[in-house]
């Protein structure tokens, strides 16, 4: 089974489309009609240079306002045909997808489709054609697979089969298991599509907010499953109508839509119990450490900010620059390293989060599927072999190492000198990271997705439009099935919200927030205050609004604006505390959360007052964003 990408996923001209295509690593692509018709090559030629880019053409689309015409439209539509037969034969490929209906001048009688069939499937068998017939889910008498394999059906021509089509189908929730009754020699080509869950104009949706497998809301491994039940053995082809994706990159959208065909793929051989060519998923058991980059007196004033939050040093590696900082099972790492990845990183970004280490129970298996997925590894130029633990590159291109999770302890007490500290346990007030937050280029926004749900299968949560003073800032949070790992991603097109300012300040995306979970805020609070820890500042309107909301008594808001304290509670009661820091440099800052029960959110509520307090001081002295 080969993978395949529709040219109109892609932006560019024909022959950019085909490159990204053939350097992702596809084995064919679908031509869409009017990228053809706007190429300046003619069909010949496209064919040739598919050839020599080691591609060929799997499907010509799309066939459009074909069945159930009447009278002089009829005729006009077989003749229509028979001259794409022939452009078809010079691109060198024998599938055209015609899709269902839409002109309000086609009649419904089924015996007439069965009729327009038959004689569009001898038509074709004389040209060594495949007919596949795909039911577009606005389509005016034809909306459902399931009516369009009953047409197939009756019609019972050899060069006449179905077109499955994931967005069609999941997009009017029609049973997946009702692929169970197509044949598998009778399904001509299988085109997927994610989407978010929308509630709007099927037509629109389609046309605009389409992505890649593995971005959306709808059971894309379910949907295949299904399919490979039947014995299908064909491509599995991408058909994407998405405005982001006609904005960015060809390149990116390219490799991200293999990957997530090899993702969906290996899914639904899981699904169904079959054998894979990729290690199964690995979800992070945790955070391990969050390492940063500094040098000069950035080094000494970062250690000053961990001391103010509660951290101490613990240890010193025994070869190079670089110490370890603990709080509870919370580690930071300040990498000092005159040579190495973290300078080349600090000289891009400045002092910033270079990396970030996850626990996970078999590295080597989460390398390989790393590989099979066409996720890079990282290994330092001129000195392979020489890390201490697997990297691969992430978000802005950071690290993320890969940390076993029982050679942890041995792998601290091997590379760091310990260095004594009185009391640490009993000074603790985080016991381990809730939650890691980066910023990444609205570009970039959906393919970091893919890369943590196709990776170590991170399931979705609900996105979020959070409003900041200067613009929306798009956010999706994602996580390990047990919660033991959490992440969020934020974007934006506006070029002055927090986020922007991130990528601007930091040359690039990246970590922005660490979240430190707490059992008991208000300690937390009073120990980070003593300390002189520089917090961020909530305005007093917010406390009266939330005595309001949740029928606080004036002293339990006064303690919490006492503390700068967040609070939020879900539909069961549960309740969230958070605390923030001023942020170092404009460039990374903490929380320490308090979950209370089974609250499974990040506060957003609260997510439009902390980007108002942290821009009520982008323009301080101490860079507070």
């Amino acid at each position: 089974m080969s993978n395949a990408i529709a040219t109109v996923s892609l932006r560019g001209t024909l022959e950019e489309k085909l490159k990204a295509a053939a350097d992702a690593g596809f084995d064919s692509v679908e031509i869409f009609e009017n990228d053809l018709i706007g190429s300046a090559l003619r069909p010949a030629q496209v064919r040739a240079m598919m050839a020599d880019m080691g591609l060929h053409c799997s499907l010509y689309q799309p066939f459009r306002d074909f069945e159930g015409m009447p009278g002089a439209l009829r005729a006009r539509a077989m003749d229509r045909a028979e001259r794409k037969f022939d452009l078809m034969g010079e691109l060198g490929t024998d599938r055209i997808l015609v899709c269902s209906n839409c002109s309000p001048a086609s009649l419904g009688e089924r015996a007439r489709i069965v009729d327009d069939f038959r004689e569009l499937g001898e038509r074709a068998a004389a040209h060594g054609i495949h007919i596949g017939y795909e039911a577009l889910a606005w389509g005016r008498h034809v909306n459902d697979h399931r009516d369009v394999w009953s047409i197939v059906a009756q019609v019972d021509h050899p060069a006449v089969g179905i077109i499955l089509d994931s967005f069609h189908s999941l997009s009017r929730r029609i049973p997946s298991e009702s692929i169970r009754e197509i044949p598998g020699d009778k399904i001509v080509y299988v085109q997927l599509a994610d989407a978010p869950l929308l509630d709007m104009d099927l037509l629109y949706w389609s046309r605009h907010f389409r992505n890649l497998p593995g971005q959306g809301g709808f059971d894309l491994p379910g949907y295949v499953a299904e399919i490979l039940r039947t014995g299908y053995d064909g491509p599995l082809s991408l058909e994407i109508f998405n405005d982001r994706f006609r904005s960015i990159s060809s390149r990116l959208v390219a490799q991200d839509g293999h990957r997530s065909l090899e993702y969906v793929r290996d899914a639904a051989l899981r699904l169904l119990g079959e054998p894979t060519r990729m290690p199964a998923p690995q979800a992070p058991l945790g955070a391990e450490f969050v390492e940063f980059t500094a040098a000069g007196d950035d080094v000494a004033r970062l250690g000053d900010t961990f001391g103010t939050l509660g951290f101490a040093q613990v240890g010193a590696h025994r070869t190079k620059k670089v110490t370890r900082w603990r709080q509870g099972n919370v580690n930071l790492v300040v990498n000092a390293e005159a040579k190495g990845f973290a300078r080349s990183y600090r000289i891009v970004h400045g002092t910033s989060i270079c990396a970030i280490g996850v626990r996970v129970k078999d590295a080597q298996a989460v390398m390989d599927r790393a590989a099979a997925l066409g996720i890079r590894a990282y290994s330092p130029e001129g000195r392979p072999g020489r890390m201490a633990m697997p990297a691969l590159r992430g978000v802005g291109g950071s690290l993320v190492y890969l940390v076993e999770d029982d050679g942890a302890e041995a792998l601290w007490a091997r590379e760091f000198e310990a260095v004594p500290v009185a009391d640490l346990a009993d000074d603790a007030h985080a016991r381990s990271i809730d939650h890691l937050a980066a910023v990444v280029h609205n570009d970039e926004f959906l393919s970091w997705q893919l890369y943590w749900r196709a990776l170590f299968g991170l399931e979705g949560r609900d996105a979020n439009d959070v409003i900041d003073p200067s613009g929306l800032v798009h956010s999706q949070a994602l996580q390990s099935p047990d919660g033991g790992f959490r992440l969020t991603l934020n974007a934006s097109d506006a070029r002055e919200t927090l986020s922007s300012r991130f990528l601007a300040q930091g040359m690039g995306g990246g970590f922005q927030h660490v979240a430190l979970a707490s059992d008991d805020l208000f300690a937390t609070a009073a120990v980070t205050r003593e300390r002189g820890a520089a917090m961020l500042e909530i305005a007093g309107n917010y406390y009266d609004d939330l005595a309001a909301r949740f029928g606080f008594d004036g002293d339990a808001a006064a303690r919490m604006e006492e503390a700068g304290m967040l609070y939020d509670e879900d539909g069961q009661g549960n309740a969230y505390r958070q605390l923030y820091s001023r942020a170092f440099d404009k460039l990374f800052f903490f929380e320490f959360v308090e979950r209370g029960g089974a609250y499974a959110g990040y506060g957003a509520p609260n997510a439009g007052v902390r980007l108002a307090a942290q821009n009520r001081f982008r323009e301080g002295p101490e860079g507070a964003e």
